[in-house]
């Protein structure tokens, strides 16, 4: 094997191993030893098994297999491996995003504190030490505003603070959900801090990017649709139906934004609100998007951003030379259901025989347990569909999904 075509893939699903295979290169990964298995032994030159988020399991491994093998190249797709990459980046000297950079992203407070340092407008924001900062927060900056973790993912933990008498539930909150940690991804992602920031009106889009040395390409700007009020995801469709105006001013916000973190490779999924005063960032993640954005955007723009992630450091791809032009619309829905034990499933095989089915995420079976939606990881299902545009796939997605019944009875 040729260390100059060979790559680390810290953590991540095993498509990307198949991905970075595609591209001829070969690959040593580092991966946890539940999510390991004898698919991947038929396509990597070398691999350890470890817990790769703690940097005193992860440098020896990464030393070991750097000497062992050789590699150009580390690079991870999961939330997780960012930061443990940035590291093993530092420690070998092979370029890419540093740990300085990555831990930017998945710092929230660090990131509006960096953001504010640099003169980029945000939201006001305070770290809570104690339950007294609840309340100085909401003196000083009004109701409502917004409870985080500064370090989890996927919508978990984000709390709406509507007035003073829910200070005490607000700090009860926070102490379960430090106790409880993420649901079956406490691992990977430990509650800890918490953030308060000044509650940001207005629409909510993301933006899917990729940095080529430095210069940003905007590929798409993608519509989110949420429950109700609240903070969990139930859908995605781009390209956007945003009026030129504000595309532009979305997708100017985005560079300034990334130029102030210190991008300069790689994809990048930026949440902003529309707000009175103009685009704000919400938090941003220097990797593709989850919710299967890359599917989508691949099925409208005809660019994987997995692929362009894994080949992009030994340039196997092309560089943008500005923003592409969408060939079609894609749109993705979440299903739920009512909280309980499922007794019966109706209307899955119509979905899955639809021409306009990208991909259909569904395995809910009678005695599964249907839990109440506290966050992205309890939902049920997704669907992706392509249409001629925007509001096309909506409405395809839709009626598809409403079509599925999951029905409940009994406590879960």
């Amino acid at each position: 094997m040729n260390p100059d075509r060979t790559v680390l893939i810290i953590g991540g699903k095993l498509k990307i191993v198949q991905k970075a295979r595609a591209l001829g290169l070969d690959v040593v990964h580092i991966q946890v030893k539940e999510q390991y298995g004898p698919a991947h032994q038929e396509l990597v030159a070398g691999a350890l098994l470890g817990d790769y988020t703690d940097w005193r399991v992860l440098r020896p491994l990464a030393t070991a297999a750097h000497e062992a093998w050789g590699f150009a190249a580390a690079l991870s797709l999961t939330e997780p491996g960012l930061d443990p990459t940035g590291r093993v980046n530092d420690l070998l000297a092979l370029g890419g995003t540093s740990y300085e950079v990555s831990h930017r992203f998945t710092d929230k407070a660090l990131m509006r504190e960096h953001l504010a340092a640099a003169g980029v407008p945000g939201p006001a924001h305070a770290l809570l030490r104690e339950p007294a900062d609840l309340a100085a927060f909401g003196a000083a900056h009004g109701y409502p505003f917004i409870v985080k973790p500064t370090a989890v993912t996927a919508s978990f933990g984000v709390i709406e603070v509507t007035g003073e008498d829910k200070l005490d539930a607000v700090w009860a909150r926070i102490d379960e959900l430090r106790r409880e940690g993420a649901n079956q991804w406490a691992r990977f992602f430990p509650v800890g801090d918490f953030l308060a920031e000044e509650f940001l009106d207005g629409p909510e889009y993301s933006v899917e990017s990729f940095s080529f040395a430095g210069r940003h390409v905007v590929i798409a700007v993608t519509e989110k649709a949420v429950l109700g009020t609240g903070f969990v995801e139930l859908g995605h469709a781009l390209p956007a139906r945003l009026d030129p105006a504000l595309e532009q001013a979305v997708v100017e916000a985005t560079v300034t934004f990334l130029d102030a973190m210190g991008l300069a490779d790689g994809p990048a999924h930026t949440e902003i609100k529309l707000t009175a005063r103009g685009p704000r960032v919400v938090e941003s993640h220097n990797r593709v998007g989850g919710d299967r954005i890359n599917e989508m955007v691949h099925a409208a723009y005809g660019i994987d951003l997995d692929t362009y992630t894994i080949g992009w450091p030994f340039r196997l791809v092309e560089e943008l030379p500005d923003r592409p032009e969408p060939k079609r619309a894609a749109a993705t829905r979440f299903l739920i259901g009512t909280p309980g034990r499922v007794t019966e499933v109706r209307g899955v095989e119509e979905v899955r025989a639809d021409p306009s089915v990208v991909a259909f995420d569904f395995d809910i079976a009678p005695g599964a347990t249907v839990n109440p939606l506290r966050g992205n990881w309890d939902r049920l299902g997704q669907l992706v569909v392509t249409g001629e545009d925007t509001s096309a796939a909506i409405a395809t997605c839709e009626r598809l999904t409403g079509s599925v019944e999951v029905v409940t009875g009994g406590k879960a």
